[in-house]
């Protein structure tokens, strides 16, 4: 990648999984009038495919894999490049990898293998429709590499390669048992069959990057279809990161924000995508809601992500017109904002350790992160998600969510931290052994006694921590620890228990026992910078959303970190994020609300705007003036303390707020 490559803003996934069944291929592809609806589209790089899922080659080739019913004579591919390239538009190359039906039809031998010998397959039978896995130990990674060289050398310099469907794929084919026996891995073993898929998807990785970058030099490279976590083992392959991302697709709104905290973590470009369509890839005569696609894109704006939208090419090679009109309103509005956006940096206080799994004695892993994502936002904190083995040192403030299991020198980390002035927030097990006996932390205040025996308690609030607090017991649906204070800290609320648990043959009325009596346990205490909440809080806003829980935490907040980088008094669905560009402070404001429009499809069809939203912000100096991008509409402003303060006339959807 050429030093200080930047991704376009504005880019285009134009996929073209076109079945053998389907004889006539690009019969209406006009390449002149392709380009310039991309061009009239504001659209800066599309994505433009060599070989889709079913194995089928779109250029000039001699390889029996191009595609039966592609137009005779027509280089799709080629033309394609050619003409956007001409439009001043950037053009990489999409290869599908683990998927290929005609491979898999033309050498069955090829595919994957569950330990039952039968084939690995997307579908429930072999009656249904669905990719079959191809196995990359097998000899089809050669046929694939020498698909990839063909490209690379007949389009040379490739702009970049998108290269999709590339998971770890364990298998039980010959190829791969006889290559676990050679790594000293026991194909019996479900763990070293997985072991062995990561060793082979690192190998091809670093093949085909090596290949594409040897030829050219300048090229993106990016493996898609690969679990985020992994990116501290595959950032070694990807020129950027990609987060697909179709919220009405089945990945919902919840998908890009929580991953981009992590994923902009590591140094390169990194980008969202969603799609044009109303569902997920490939559904034809399905049009999102404008308000969607604008929520979507808008939300890769604020957190510095340049925007891809996913289309579908039709067959005969003609662009939908609705599409386009709808992607260039999009793209028209992104290109204003452009002088905004560009090298624009998030600006984040917390960071929010990730749970690795974490341990499931006491209660179910998996919603800590969602829930502290969920929650941080809705309190509008600015922060990222970060490997325990990250740059701890960068964030004010540290959240060790319900699970964060500590070694010796995790414990040894955190103290550190703790000494230089940083803050922490744990909860549940954090910071405790995994039976819930012993604590690691003693900076955080408390004697660990293991897990409460009842399943559903109470939180009675303590007055340091009332603020705007219903005054009842509120309820806790999810097993705790028992804790008590120590070393002085301050008890900020007590645990409420119920009279007994409910069980078949003991229980009272409807739902859980009601509350008995305040016991001897804290359910959150602080001690200095160190504060403890004794439940699996955020995987319990996960699954229940009680605000209690957020105005527990919240509250909490306000204590251990009473400076804020953004206050705003607005509804707790308006989003905020802080970049700064240069001497910039840029805050983006979004208030879209997605509703259950569907069974299991949440959408934004509709944008009620905001008045006169107050907002807060901590700036690095006093600013010179402050305006709304991109109109530059002026606004009054105060500073003292440190921080900005204005009122934001309207929030339509998205506002951005400029403190220059």
């Amino acid at each position: 990648m050429a030093k200080g490559f930047v991704l376009p803003l504005r880019q285009i996934h134009l996929d073209f999984h076109t079945g053998p069944a389907v004889s006539d291929v690009g019969v209406e592809f006009d390449a002149r009038e392709f380009a310039r609806t991309m061009k009239r589209a504001h659209v800066n790089s599309v994505t433009v495919f060599a070989k889709c899922h079913h194995g089928h080659l779109y250029y000039n080739t001699k390889r029996p894999e191009r595609h039966p019913g592609l137009k005779r004579g027509l280089d799709l591919l080629g033309e394609q490049v050619e003409a956007l390239r001409r439009e001043g538009i950037r053009a990489p190359i999409y290869i599908s990898i683990q998927c290929d039906e005609y491979a898999a039809n033309t050498h069955p031998e090829w595919v994957a293998r569950n330990p039952d010998t039968s084939q690995v397959k997307w579908g429930k039978s072999v009656f249904t429709a669905g990719w079959q896995i191809l196995d990359m130990s097998s000899p089809y990674q050669d046929y694939v590499a020498e698909q990839i060289g063909e490209v690379i050398r007949l389009f040379k310099p490739v702009d970049g390669c998108f290269l999709d469907m590339c998971w770890d794929q364990p298998s039980c084919s010959k190829w791969a048992i006889q290559g676990m026996r050679k790594a000293g891995l026991n194909p019996e073993s479900e763990a070293d069959r997985a072991q062995y898929a990561a060793q082979v998807s690192a190998g091809y990785m670093k093949r085909f990057y090596r290949m594409i970058k040897a030829s050219s030099p300048a090229a993106s490279v990016y493996f898609n279809s690969r679990p985020l976590v992994n990116l501290p083992r595959d950032i070694a392959y990807l020129t950027q990161v990609e987060i697909e991302a179709l919220p009405t697709g089945g990945w919902g709104y919840m998908y890009f924000p929580k991953n981009v905290r992590y994923a902009r973590g590591f140094g390169r470009p990194y980008m969202g995508m969603t799609a044009r369509f109303h569902k997920s890839w490939a559904d034809f005569g399905g049009l999102k809601p404008y308000a969607a696609l604008e929520y979507e894109t808008a939300q890769m704006m604020a957190h510095g992500a340049a925007c891809s939208i996913g289309d579908q090419l039709h067959p005969r090679g003609v662009l939908d017109k609705a599409a386009y009109d709808l992607i260039g309103r999009i793209y028209d509005r992104v290109e204003q904002r452009e002088p905004w956006l560009a090298g624009a940096k998030p600006v984040t206080q917390i960071g929010v350790v990730r749970t690795l799994g974490g341990n499931s004695n006491y209660f179910a892993s998996g919603g800590a992160e969602e829930g502290a994502v969920r929650m941080l936002t809705q309190l509008k904190h600015q922060f990222d998600l970060v490997d325990f083995d990250g740059r701890l040192e960068e964030y004010e403030l540290l959240v060790l969510p319900d699970e964060v299991m500590l070694d010796e020198a995790g414990v040894q980390r955190i103290r550190r931290y703790l000494k230089q002035g940083g803050s922490i927030l744990a909860s549940g097990l954090s910071g405790l052994s995994a039976d819930g006996m012993k604590v690691l932390l003693p900076e955080l205040g408390i004697k660990a006694q293991g897990a409460s025996p009842y399943q559903v308690t109470y939180i009675r609030f303590g007055r340091e921590i009332r603020s705007d607090v219903p005054p009842t017991d509120h309820v806790m649906y999810e097993k705790g620890v028992r804790v008590l204070s120590a070393g002085g800290a301050t008890v900020l609320g007590r645990v409420v228990e119920p009279y007994f648990d409910r069980t078949w043959d003991h229980f009272c009325s409807h739902n859980q026992t009601p509350a008995d009596r305040v016991s001897r346990y804290a359910a959150a205490v602080q001690k200095g910078r160190a504060a403890y909440v004794a439940y699996p809080i955020f995987g319990a806003f996960a699954k229940h959303g009680s605000a209690a829980y957020r105005l527990l935490v919240r509250n909490i907040l306000n204590r251990v970190l009473p400076e804020p980088l953004v206050r705003a008094e607005a509804p707790t669905s308006t989003e905020t994020s802080v970049t700064r560009q240069g001497r910039r402070t840029i805050v983006h404001l979004l208030q879209y609300c997605p509703e259950r429009r569907g069974e299991n499809l949440d959408l934004v069809e509709d944008i009620v705007p905001l008045h006169d939203v107050a907002l807060s912000v901590r700036v690095p100096r006093v600013p010179k003036r402050v305006y709304m991008a991109p109109g530059e509409h002026r606004l009054d402003f105060t500073h003292a303390a440190g921080r900005a303060e204005v009122v934001v006339p309207e929030v339509a959807g998205h506002a951005m707020v400029v403190f220059e």
